[in-house]
């Protein structure tokens, strides 16, 4: 049995959520930078780590409050992560 738009012997890969730093530019890539050499590197990635685990602490309790299925409040997350990358925040 063929999954509809695939061919024989392929198969369907799923898109997995990566760490690092995707994002070379953005309109607060430049902000960014200047912090992370002010503070170290080991350091800002601290800091940024616990902010990242912070906001996503936020959209989860938002979710529970909402009333929103978990796998929803997990693509809100994922949400979350493209528009910092886009935006220059994982630079």
């Amino acid at each position: 049995m063929r999954r509809r738009g695939m061919r024989a012997g392929m198969r369907s890969v799923r898109q997995v959520t990566r760490m690092g730093n995707k994002s070379g530019s953005g309109p607060f890539t430049p902000l960014v930078i200047v912090v992370r050499n002010a503070m170290g590197k080991k350091e800002f990635n601290q800091f940024r780590g616990k902010a990242i685990s912070l906001h996503s602490q936020v959209i989860k309790d938002f979710g529970k409050n909402v009333g929103v299925d978990s796998k929803q409040v997990q693509g809100l997350i994922r949400l979350a992560k493209q528009n910092g990358e886009k935006l220059g925040f994982l630079s």
